[in-house]
C-alpha cells in the first residue's frame, strides 16, 4: 500500500466519526486509508472498509474479532489502535499515524542497508511480533511496504488485514492476499497459518532490506508462488552475519523456523556486534599521515620505517634514534627495539642493557650490526639527549684545553710583568728615605 499523501477525491468522505479527513494515504484490498485528525489535533491513519465487504456479515464478524484482538496488542513497535466503528454502514478503524517513509520506499530511494541497520530493524520488528502473537493475531501480510520507519523506530501497520479478509486458504493460484515474494509456503498451500508464518515474511523482508531484492526473484504471481514452495531462496548479497539466520527464517517447514523471541535476541546480538565492528574495525591498507604514531611512538615508527628502507637499499646507514620524544620525556622504558637482528633492552626494563663505551675514555665505538652498518644508539638516563659524535667531542675537548692553557698563560704573564715594577718602586722609596735621613743628620751636625 502506497503511503504517499494524495488529495481527497470527490467520492471520498470528509468526516468519519469524530475525525476530519485531510488526505489520502493509499488504498488496499480492504478499503482506503486516510489521514485524519480529531478535535485535539491528534493525527490518525483511518481505514474505511469497501462497500462490498461491508455487506458481507461473515466478514463483519471476522473483522470484529480482529479489531478486538488489535486492541489487546501492547508494544512500541506497532501502530496503536485509536478508535473503530464496527456497526457503521462502512466499518472503519483508526490507528496512530506514524510519520516516516516505509521500508520499501527507503530501500527504493537509498539502496540496501548495512548489516548493522538491518539487524537493528529486524530486532525491533521481532520484538513487536512477540506482542502481536501474544494477543492472538497473525499479521499474514508483513512486507516492506507495511513497515514504517518512524523517528522512534520501525512500526508495523495493517494488522490482521489478510486474516480479516478470509483469505486463509488459496482456492486457485493468484487469489492469496499479500505479496507473493513474502507469503509463506503454508499460505500458498492453504494450510493453517501460525506465528511462524510471520517469521517467514520477516526473513524475506530482512533479505530485501539487505539486497534491495526479493529472495525469490521476480516474475508473475504463479512463478513467484512456485518458487516459494519448491525452490530455495537466493541470498546472494546478504551479509554473512545475517545469512544463516535469514535462511532459517525461510525454511519450508514452519517447525524449523526460529521463534520471534529467538529472532529478537539473536538479531540484537548481531546488531551490537556489527555496530561495534563498524566503529572499531579498520580495513588494511597504507597508513595516512594522520594514522602515524606521534609522541613516544614517533621515534620507534621512524626507526622501523628507515630499517625497512635500508633492507631494500644496501649501504644506507640506519638512523640514530634518541631516547626521548617531544615533551622532554626520557628514553622509552619497559620495551625494546630490534636493530640489526639483535634485541636491545631499554633502560629500566629489568633486562641488562648493552654497554656502550664512552668515546672520551679512549674506548672503541659501539659495535656494528648487519652488513657493516652502525647499530642505532639508544639513549640512557640523560634526559633523552642524544650521545655526541666522538670526533666532534674530541675537537671540543682539544679546543677547551687550548683555550684554558692560553688563558692561564696570559694570566701568568700579566702577573710576572706587574711584580718587578712594584719591587723597584719599593726600593726607590727606601733609598729616598735613607738619603733624607742622612741629610737631616748632616744639617743637625752643622748647626751644632
Amino acid at each position: 500500500m502506497d503511503m504517499a499523501m494524495m488529495r481527497l477525491r470527490r467520492e471520498d468522505p470528509r468526516v468519519v466519526g469524530s475525525f476530519r479527513l485531510h488526505r489520502r494515504l493509499g488504498a488496499g484490498g480492504m478499503g482506503v486509508v486516510y489521514l485524519g485528525s480529531d478535535r485535539k489535533g491528534q493525527r490518525v491513519a483511518l481505514k474505511v472498509i469497501r462497500p462490498d465487504l461491508a455487506e458481507d456479515q461473515e466478514f463483519r464478524s471476522r473483522f470484529a474479532r480482529e479489531v478486538s484482538a488489535a486492541r489487546r496488542i501492547r508494544g512500541g513497535c506497532t501502530a496503536r489502535l485509536v478508535a473503530a466503528d464496527l456497526e457503521a454502514d462502512r466499518p472503519w478503524f483508526a490507528t496512530q499515524y506514524v510519520p516516516g517513509p516505509s521500508l520499501h520506499d527507503k530501500i527504493t530511494k537509498e539502496g540496501p542497508l548495512p548489516a548493522a541497520e538491518v539487524a537493528a530493524i529486524g530486532a525491533a520488528l521481532s520484538e513487536g511480533l512477540v506482542a502481536v502473537h501474544e494477543a492472538g493475531v497473525v499479521h499474514r501480510d508483513l512486507k516492506p511496504s507495511n513497515i514504517l520507519l518512524s523517528p522512534k523506530g520501525p512500526r508495523i501497520i495493517d494488522f490482521g488485514i489478510a486474516w480479516a479478509t478470509g483469505a486463509s486458504t488459496l482456492t486457485h493460484v493468484g487469489t492469496a492476499v499479500g505479496s507473493p515474494g513474502f507469503l509463506a509456503p503454508e499460505q500458498v498451500r492453504g494450510a493453517a497459518v501460525t506465528p511462524a508464518t510471520d517469521v517467514f515474511a520477516l526473513g524475506a523482508t530482512l533479505a530485501y532490506a539487505a539486497t534491495s531484492d526479493s529472495p525469490f526473484g521476480h516474475g508473475s504471481s504463479e512463478v513467484m508462488l512456485y518458487r516459494v514452495v519448491h525452490e530455495e531462496p537466493q541470498l546472494h548479497g546478504v551479509p554473512d552475519a545475517l545469512a544463516p539466520l535469514v535462511r532459517a527464517c525461510l525454511a519450508k517447514d514452519p517447525e524449523e523456523r526460529p521463534t520471534t523471541l529467538q529472532l529478537s535476541l539473536r538479531l540484537k546480538e548481531i546488531a551490537a556486534r556489527e555496530a561495534q565492528g563498524l566503529t572499531d574495525a579498520r580495513p588494511p591498507g597504507p597508513r595516512a599521515d594522520s594514522d602515524r604514531p606521534s609522541g613516544r611512538l614517533a621515534g620507534s615508527y621512524a626507526e622501523q620505517r628507515t630499517q625497512r628502507r635500508s633492507q631494500t637499499s644496501p649501504g644506507t646507514p640506519a638512523p640514530r634514534t634518541g631516547g626521548s620524544s617531544r615533551g622532554g620525556e626520557g628514553s622509552r622504558t619497559g620495551g625494546s627495539s630490534r636493530t640489526g637482528g639483535q634485541q636491545r633492552s631499554a633502560p629500566g626494563s629489568g633486562a641488562r642493557p648493552v654497554r656502550q663505551r664512552d668515546p672520551r675514555s679512549g674506548g672503541r665505538p659501539a659495535p656494528r650490526s648487519g652488513a657493516g652498518r652502525p647499530a642505532p644508539r639508544t639513549g640512557g638516563g640523560t634526559g633523552g639527549r642524544r650521545p655526541a659524535n666522538p670526533q666532534l667531542l674530541r675537537q671540543r675537548i682539544v679546543v677547551f684545553v687550548v683555550v684554558t692553557l692560553l688563558v692561564a698563560l696570559g694570566i701568568a704573564l700579566a702577573q710576572g710583568c706587574q711584580g718587578p715594577e712594584q719591587g723597584l718602586g719599593d726600593q726607590r722609596v727606601r733609598v729616598d728615605v735613607v738619603q733624607e735621613q742622612s741629610y737631616g743628620q748632616q744639617a743637625g751636625a752643622g748647626g751644632t
